[in-house]
């Protein structure tokens, strides 16, 4: 099997499978009479349908057992889907890109700073949630509308990943 290395989440190296939602380095300006600056279109709400809706939840997410096998990636193909952490915590994101399946050699892993949150392109595959810390939420801005939005791929066992610990 092999390991994934993490990378460190910039806006260029995630670009491929979405947005990086942050800050630092993102086009602002002030409003409400100078007291606040509103860092503009961070990312996309994608929906396949007019009659979709952008929806915001929460998502209470339990940490796995490192070392983890990557078994399995999913996609959204009806829309996209963006985590943004609550609590500060950094979190580990694994991804694919677009295609029928994920390609096991063409899997990345990268961390967030705990100031990112991402949001997945639609039809991007991605590995559910991943926190670091025993016990993390997200707010999560997705699609709700009819179809079937979540596709599952399950690897072979010579076709899994290993994501190693998060130092």
């Amino acid at each position: 099997m092999r390991t994934l290395m993490i990378e460190p989440l910039t806006k260029e190296a995630f670009a491929p499978f979405g947005d990086v939602i942050e800050t630092d380095g993102s086009d602002h300006f002030m409003i409400n009479n100078g007291s606040t600056m509103r860092f503009h279109r961070l990312a996309t709400v994608e929906t396949a349908t007019p009659d979709d809706k952008a929806i915001i939840s929460i998502f209470r997410a339990d940490a796995l057992d490192m070392p983890l096998t990557v078994r399995m990636l999913e996609r959204h193909p009806l829309g996209s889907q963006a985590f943004i952490p609550l609590l500060g915590n950094p979190f580990l994101i694994v991804v694919a890109p677009l295609g029928d399946a994920p390609v096991s050699g063409l899997v990345r892993a990268f961390v967030s700073n705990g100031r990112q949150g991402i949001n997945y392109h639609r039809g991007v595959w991605h590995h559910p949630v991943l926190t670091i810390e025993k016990r993390d939420d997200f707010l999560v801005v997705d699609r709700s509308g009819t179809g079937n939005n979540c596709d599952e791929h399950f690897f072979e066992e010579d076709e899994r990943l290993i994501l190693a610990p998060h130092q």
